[in-house]
């Protein structure tokens, strides 16, 4: 499988690219700002009601008051 980053375009000043299957809130977006390095590179995220995939590493989605 090839790396998203040799497929997707470079843009210059971009600080980074996010390829979804759903279209991103404020929230969202302010999230991956705090995620993302701005390195100009471009990350998979498919979000799923229980999970989140970000650059095939899967992150389950939890109430954090079951936090331990």
């Amino acid at each position: 499988m090839r790396d998203i980053n040799e497929i997707m375009p470079k843009i210059p000043s971009m600080r980074w690219g996010a390829l979804t299957n759903t279209f991103p809130t404020r929230d969202k977006v302010r999230e991956m700002n705090r995620l993302f390095p701005s390195d100009g590179k471009w990350h998979t995220v498919f979000e799923e009601e229980k999970q989140v995939f970000v650059d095939g590493f899967r992150i389950w989605k939890k109430d954090p008051n079951s936090w331990t």
